[in-house]
């Protein structure tokens, strides 16, 4: 079978490309790709080429397929899984597969699985390793979001606490307690503040900072302080580009207490400084943002940690426990589209991909069997003008205050420009 995959072939060398899947095996499994949400990650890959963790050295002769954050459908399944999966089945991938203590995984270091394609062979060791889950949810973009997701919920589930008298440690953040989410008004920062909300383990105060004024308005427009408030939880909105002192400011906003968990989701020196002034006593500090250089360093106080217990974590993604965690909450209802700000088809992945940083707003979330330029959902209109496909998407998402949608992703694959049909 015939796909079209983007692949990399070293620093800022990726290319769309159409090629032969080699036939299917009996332990594996072939899969089209509906959707990928493009990360960060990838981004990091890209740069860094041959040089990355996940990027094989022989990448200049072996391309592989990026993309990571991908759900589609089962098409055909080798004998070996036939009693686990059946032709139809909607998916998602945790790509984090740790086989055999391997970093390998799809979107960085396979050649015929990864997120920015048409169609894939899944090889036996995400199945082997449980890595291949089904998602029983309306549509395919929640799916795609399972996977970032995830890597909040691990993060959330990676800080801790001790007991007092007790070197046992407590795993979670502290329920009841004082949560700060620092660069917190980005696309993973949304994520951490809607768990943070509508999980079973509530802070009974979040604050969210930043340094955009943009950001936070739609952070606050996404999850209101007054919804918080239903839930149990005191939210607070501040950005600290306008406070002369944002740790005064930060622990006064907490009682004077600080703060038992403390997220940092910019890999800047100073806002790690920043989070380690806000601890309370025993407070976790949860390095969550994934530096791109390997000499990165930030000062830590290290007097409150041996008297005031204060410690710090990290995580790099999420496991499958916090992959089916995500999969299930959003099978029940939680809505993660407040997390997309873009859309695109297959041939906005390379442009999209290398210049993600520069590129505003939250997740950029590519249709792989679409042609369709990157488009901000708030330029729908403006495009419905000349486009009737952007102005009956525009109808849409108007209707759902401005947020992208199960209803507005049926449109679109339905009426969108096909790269099959081409």
């Amino acid at each position: 079978m015939k796909t079209k995959a983007v692949r990399i072939y070293g620093k800022e060398d990726l290319r769309l490309e159409e090629f032969d899947l080699p036939p299917m095996k009996e332990n594996e499994i072939l899969a089209r790709v509906v959707s990928d949400s493009i990360c960060m990650s990838t981004y990091k890959a890209a740069k860094q080429g041959a040089d990355h963790k996940r990027v094989p050295d022989d990448v200049h002769e072996h391309p592989t397929m990026i993309g990571h954050e991908f759900s589609g459908v089962i098409l055909s399944v080798g004998t070996k899984w036939q009693d686990r999966y059946r032709p139809g089945q909607k998916f998602s991938i945790q790509p984090a597969l740790n086989y055999k203590g391997s970093l390998d995984a799809p979107g960085y270091s396979y050649r015929y699985i990864g997120g920015d394609a048409t169609y894939v062979l899944i090889p036996n060791e995400v199945m082997e390793m449980n890595c291949l889950l089904p998602y029983n949810g309306e549509g395919f973009f929640p799916a795609s979001l399972s996977e970032p997701m995830s890597c909040v919920i691990g993060a959330f589930h990676a800080s801790y606490h001790t007991r007092p008298g007790s070197y046992d440690h407590l795993m979670g953040i502290k329920k009841g307690g004082n949560l700060a989410i620092l660069a917190g008004a980005g696309p993973m920062g949304l994520a951490a503040i809607n768990y943070a909300i509508f999980s079973d383990r509530t802070p009974r105060l979040l604050v969210v900072t930043d340094i955009d004024k943009d950001r936070l308005e739609r952070a606050s427009r996404l999850y209101s302080p007054e919804t918080a408030t239903r839930y149990g939880v005191e939210l607070h909105y501040v950005n600290t580009a306008a406070i002369d002192d944002p740790v005064v400011y930060l622990k006064d906003l907490s009682g004077g207490e600080g703060y038992h968990d403390v997220f940092v989701f910019a890999p800047v020196a100073a806002v790690i400084e920043q989070g380690d002034s806000l601890l309370a006593r025993d407070g976790c500090l949860n390095f969550f943002a994934g530096p791109t250089s390997p000499d990165f360093k930030a000062p830590l106080n290290f007097y409150n940690v041996h008297y005031a217990s204060t410690h710090i974590t990290g995580t790099s993604g999420g496991n499958n426990e916090d992959m089916i965690e995500a999969l299930e909450l959003f099978a029940r209802g939680l809505d993660p589209s407040g997390l997309v700000t873009h859309i695109g088809g297959l041939d906005a992945v390379i442009n999209t991909t290398l210049n993600l940083p520069h590129i505003p707003g939250g997740k950029k979330l590519i249709y792989t069997h679409l042609s369709l330029p990157l488009t901000a959902i708030d330029d729908f209109e403006e495009k419905g003008e000349n486009d009737p496909l952007f102005a009956r998407l525009a109808v849409i998402t108007k209707e759902n205050h401005g947020l992208w949608s199960v209803e507005a992703e049926q449109y679109l694959l339905e009426h969108g420009n096909k790269i099959d049909e081409e």
